[in-house]
């Protein structure tokens, strides 16, 4: 193979070892099993990142038959919701195991004599083979998302985070005026995220890091869940309804301390962590509470310019494939969790915004919706049929996030009563 089939063929590699490390440490009836209605099982996961890949590495590329019919049906994640996922015939742990390793060789029978032509879209640049791969990364996250869920303890390694700092200024200035949102030139990125295109926003100023386990809790116990002043109307419904007195995953303990559950694990609240498992109305809540508010999407990625590590992340077509440097943000699962605030100063962005990438999602004020000029590819199903108001937007990347995904113009989107996502936020204020 070239340089480009290596570095395609590395960056598929890199997120099957990571998928499967993930499951190896579980018994088959913990794959197998429901471990939450918002989640599908494990081993479904698993599975469906094959099939997706037979759908777009065989089945679209070498235009060959579908390997068991049955799949298309079992592994469409818009033909059956998550709780549903359980009562189907899924494929076992080993034979999901199997199936995916068959898939695999064939894609690499298949990259060994392709052309990838730049006169065809899916195959300029690879692009059809960073999708899978990002696309097993993002159920790589989700995964890791229900393993925070399950009952029992989740065993994994992690390397200690560097130790947080002060922070030089609570919050910076962002200067108003154009700037250009969006892309055109990262081979990778996401039909919602193209075409660049030119914004203007005002002055304003951003929080520097996200805000902390330590100031969520000062809303807490000043009685924010309790005052509707607080919340929007749906807001303030959505917190009655589920009862919602604090971030998920946290309880209260004697003498009025705080613990946070990790992975089964109870610890004390660390306090200079990002605070995650919010959903957008805590946050939104929250800003209201500081006197301030959620940035809007185009803020933040103004904001965030120049945050990404100088060369890019993970892999590059044109330039072969590198490690991204961990000195400038917390991603790809290594410390289990966010890291302490002031942790990683070398990742700051122009405007000297911190954590920008990795620790926790950042809620935004903004409803996913599409750039002008936007244009479904390669399919419907990944961004325009959620367009609309019943969606917020996400940025940045998270702890759990693969340095591949993570980029300042990538977009994640969400209900706003999702707490089970690594998800928390930093606020903005007028100037």
């Amino acid at each position: 193979m070239g340089d480009l089939k290596q570095t395609l063929a590395s960056a598929l590699d890199g997120a099957r070892q990571r998928s499967l490390g993930l499951l190896d440490p579980l018994s088959e009836e913990d794959q197998l099993a429901q471990h939450s209605p918002l989640m599908s099982p494990l081993v479904w996961d698993l599975a469906h990142v094959g099939h997706y890949e037979e759908l777009w590495l065989l089945r679209a590329v070498a235009r060959t038959q579908p390997i068991d019919p049955a799949h298309d049906d079992i592994y469409d994640a818009f033909k059956h919701v998550r709780n549903e996922r359980a009562k189907l015939a899924v494929l076992g742990p080993a034979e999901a195991r199997r199936h995916i390793s068959m898939v695999r060789g064939r894609v690499f029978d298949v990259l060994e004599k392709v052309e990838l032509d730049p006169a065809v879209p899916l195959l300029n640049d690879g692009f059809v083979y960073g999708m899978v791969a990002q696309h097993e990364h993002q159920h790589d996250e989700t995964m890791l998302a229900t393993l925070q869920l399950m009952a029992s303890p989740y065993p994994h390694v992690a390397v200690p985070p560097p130790p947080g700092r002060p922070l030089p200024e609570r919050e910076v200035l962002v200067p108003g005026g154009p700037f250009v949102m969006g892309t055109d030139l990262e081979p990778f990125a996401y039909d919602n995220e193209r075409p660049a295109h030119t914004v203007d926003v005002d002055d304003f100023s951003i929080d520097t890091a996200p805000v902390t386990n330590g100031e969520y809790l000062a809303f807490v116990e000043a009685g924010g869940y309790d005052d509707p002043r607080l919340w929007s109307d749906a807001g303030w419904g959505h917190r009655l309804e589920n009862d919602l007195e604090a971030p998920q995953f946290w309880a209260r303990q004697g003498g009025g301390t705080w613990s946070v559950k990790r992975y089964g694990q109870q610890i004390d609240l660390p306090l200079d962590e990002p605070v995650q498992h919010v959903c957008w109305y805590e946050a939104d809540a929250y800003a209201r509470f500081a006197g301030k508010r959620l940035p809007t999407e185009a803020e933040w990625e103004k904001a965030a310019t120049g945050a990404s590590a100088p060369g890019g992340w993970g892999v590059s077509p044109r330039q072969g494939r590198r490690e991204p440097p961990t000195t400038v943000a917390n991603l790809g699962q290594r410390h289990f969790g966010p890291a302490p605030v002031g942790a990683y100063p070398d990742g700051a962005s122009r405007y000297g915004a911190e954590q920008m990438l990795g620790d926790v999602w950042e809620w935004t004020s903004s409803d996913f919706t599409a750039y002008p000029g936007f244009t479904t590819f390669p399919y419907k199903e990944y961004s325009e049929v959620f367009y609309g108001s019943d969606y917020k937007v996400l940025r940045g990347g998270s702890w759990a996030t693969s340095p591949l995904v993570a980029r300042t113009t990538f977009r994640n989107w969400d209900y706003p009563i999702r707490r089970q996502i690594f998800a928390g936020f930093r606020c903005a204020r007028d100037v």
